[in-house]
């Protein structure tokens, strides 16, 4: 379907079970840099897979024939930082130089807390889930620098406690959460107004809980302002062929 792009929106709530991914694509004089920061900064960007050379589509581990061209449902295109299209597929942009990196997506964890009967707010919301960023410094490398974004789920202090365990079995895709409560401890100012996302409410019972988030790395490539790069459109994810089950540490 996105491949033919009869299709252009979201990806949440397709192939329940699979592993959504992250999208981020860089000119390979920028790709050392750019695993480098993925591998020193695990929590908001948990690499799960990159292309075996620049120029190459396919990402072998995550669908045998992944092409990452085309498999996805909306891409944004960037030059020197600014936004230069939103096209459905990025065969005429494609260059041999590129190098894709997928990194994990929050969709895995939240399939378990669901399944668990923990209630997440912005999808009962039918909203976006709310980013912010952070006081909290990510390890520089080479070019890419910056703070930490964070998404927020409120839940009641049971709750947090059992989302804890849960999302601990999910390392590869941003693991357990990096704050509870007090938002002001971690730079938030006001959590009604997010950077990203939508607002939720946070009622008296509840705690926010907050995970690193995957546009952590799109935020810092925005302000590194690349002469070229490619991500994907906000909520179009990459679906692979990888289950969720096999990404919780047994």
């Amino acid at each position: 379907m996105f491949r033919s792009s009869a299709f252009s929106g979201a990806t949440h709530g397709f192939a329940p079970g699979y592993v959504q991914g992250n999208l981020a694509i860089l000119p390979a004089t920028l790709a050392n840099d750019f695993l480098r920061f993925c591998q020193l900064n695990p929590k908001p960007c948990p690499l799960i897979g990159m292309s075996p050379r620049p120029g190459d589509p396919s990402i072998p581990e995550l669908g045998a024939d992944l092409d990452i061209r085309t498999d996805l449902p909306k891409y944004r295109v960037w030059r020197n930082g600014e936004l230069a299209g939103e096209p459905l597929d990025i065969r005429d942009a494609w260059r041999d130089d590129l190098v894709a990196f997928v990194l994990g997506c929050s969709f895995s964890f939240e399939e378990a807390l669901i399944e668990d009967g923990i209630e997440l707010r912005h999808q009962a919301c039918g909203s976006n889930v709310p980013m912010y960023r952070t006081n909290i410094p990510c390890a520089p490398s080479g070019p890419f620098r910056g703070p930490m974004v964070v998404s927020m789920r409120p839940l009641k202090p049971a709750d947090a406690i059992r989302a804890v365990q849960i999302t601990s079995r999910f390392p590869s895709v941003h693991g357990a959460p990096v704050h509870l409560g007090l938002p002001e401890g971690i730079g938030i100012k006001d959590i009604a107004k997010p950077d990203y996302g939508d607002a939720v409410e946070v009622k008296a019972d509840e705690l926010p809980v907050f995970w690193a988030c995957g546009v952590t790395p799109q935020a810092v490539i925005a302000a590194v302002k690349p002469e070229f790069c490619i991500t994907h459109a906000p909520g179009s994810m990459l679906i692979s062929d990888l289950k969720n089950s096999r990404l919780a540490a047994l």
